[in-house]
């Protein structure tokens, strides 16, 4: 036997470099400081001065308190246990249950089977259809099944796609910042090139097509083959929206420039200013006003169960369409999603209802229309109330709210407070937000988790938390903090 001591065989050291140089700031220290606090909370201790953790730091609605809609749970409960349906007179006479929702379950269980078992690939052809009925009645355009690909999540969706549209250290996407970090930790697990482009603070977070062009220009100087441009729409972390011309101005780029056009769209629903306009609509309106013009452009579009009035991000539920992109790259995405098998089919009926839910005159159309319209109105309500919180915060900027679910304000920094952050080997965001989660409970995101201009300083929060009253301890810390470091 060997005398010398056993070690392990993995360390920090000599994993994957690319796993290790990954950055996911939503989910880093302030998070994990957050849940430590909670656990404190939670056996009764009483030395922290909070009573509450308030996770602002990332787009879990459930988490947070918004109750599911009533009518895809009900569903769900029936496609997970469908012995439930033996007893109808029970289900509708004692539990509430409306007979859109048997019939629905049914239907499902007909056309998709057991969720227990694992599905076509790329979804359940049925559920497919289902979403191209409904993209069609958004954008007025047509859509095939055969295009469409379910996926755990709109994050596994960006994951697949950029795991084929890289192919080495010089492959170049070009990224809005602020962006979601997971475009940048993707690339890194890729060893792939992120190519920033830097959006417009003063415009309220709107896209700047001079500074796109000037980001991919310079990449390609470097030697950067740049392949594919990212579009968040809304925006995540500003919530922006993108107006019609912007559209077209951003798919114009992506043709001149021969780019794949990744448009994640996961928050169409969470609109307060303006309407959510598709990128798939516009190119295709653009497609007929200007023939052969536009066929060769790749889109690719998101979107998600975890957003929006639904709110299921434990479900793992998305989906994305293909257009425009050739028969053998798509034989290889099929492939590459065959790899995890398929999407959790409990997960791939809950898109389904998600894109065809009760409609006027149905039972369940009532209740349906009450909480969906609910949900909203408290967003916007929240959004607004804090917006307004931070026009009094000395040295704070932000723009009205716009849509998603975030504020994305600037913060300026007394002298002093930077010149701790610097002893405690911190940005002064992150000084900052660390601040606050030891005085408030409340949990944000540092800019510098998003990417920021260099000299700027922001932070994200969510406006998910139910009531207000929170709000009024963010005014409260930002005034001592404000006055402690002057």
């Amino acid at each position: 036997m060997s005398s010398n001591t056993p070690t392990r065989r993995l360390n920090i050291d000599n994993v994957n470099p690319h796993v290790r140089a990954a950055k996911y700031a939503v989910r880093g220290e302030l998070a994990v400081r957050s849940e430590e606090y909670r656990a404190k909370l939670s056996r009764g201790d009483t030395d922290l001065p909070f009573k509450q953790i308030i996770p602002a730091n990332i787009g879990n609605p459930q988490q947070l308190d918004q109750k599911p809609i009533t009518f895809f749970r009900q569903v769900l409960s029936l496609m997970e246990n469908p012995k439930l349906l033996e007893h109808e007179d029970i289900l509708l006479n004692h539990l509430d249950y409306k007979p859109d929702v048997i019939d629905r379950a049914k239907w499902l269980l007909a056309n998709v089977g057991n969720v227990g078992a694992y599905s076509a690939s790329n979804g359940a052809p049925a559920i497919r259809q289902r979403i191209a009925e409904f993209l069609e009645r958004r954008d007025g355009f047509p859509a095939k099944q055969a295009d469409i690909y379910l996926s755990g999540g709109a994050s596994s969706g960006v994951n697949t796609l950029l795991h084929v549209i890289c192919e080495g250290p010089k492959t170049g996407i070009l990224i809005p910042i602020p962006q979601y970090p997971l475009y940048t930790a993707s690339l890194s697990v890729l060893n792939a090139t992120p190519v920033p482009y830097y959006l417009d603070e003063s415009k309220n977070w709107g896209t700047d097509l001079e500074a796109i062009k000037k980001a991919c220009a310079d990449a390609k100087a470097q030697g950067t083959d740049v392949r594919a441009i990212v579009i968040i729409n809304p925006g995540n972390p500003t919530g922006a929206s993108l107006s019609e011309d912007d559209v077209r101005s951003v798919i114009e780029f992506a043709r001149e420039e021969n780019l794949v056009l990744m448009a994640d769209e996961v928050y169409q629903t969470n609109v307060f200013v303006g309407e959510f306009v598709s990128f798939k609509k516009v190119l295709r309106t653009m497609q007929k006003e200007h023939p052969g013009v536009y066929d060769h452009l790749e889109l690719a579009s998101l979107h998600s169960v975890s957003k929006g009035m639904v709110g299921e991000c434990g479900h793992r539920g998305g989906f994305f369409e293909l257009c425009g992109f050739d028969d053998k790259v798509q034989a290889e995405i099929y492939k590459f999603v065959s790899i995890t098998l398929c999407a959790p089919v409990i997960a791939q009926c809950l898109v389904e209802l998600m894109v065809n839910p009760p409609r006027p005159g149905e039972p369940s159309f009532e209740l349906y229309d009450k909480e969906y319209n609910g949900i909203y109105n408290g967003f916007k309500e929240r959004a607004h109330a804090l917006w307004q919180a931070f026009e009094k915060m000395e040295g704070v900027e932000c723009g009205e709210p716009q849509g998603a679910m975030y504020l994305f304000p600037t913060i300026k920094v007394p002298l002093k407070a930077v010149e701790a952050a610097k002893k405690e080997g911190r940005s002064p965001d992150e000084f900052y937000c660390l601040k606050m989660l030891e005085a408030t409970g409340v949990c944000v995101v540092p800019g510098n988790g998003f990417g920021q201009k260099d000299g700027t300083l922001h932070f994200r929060t969510t406006f998910l938390a139910p009531g207000t009253e929170w709000v009024g301890t963010l005014v409260k810390f930002h005034e001592d903090f404000m006055n402690k470091y002057r």
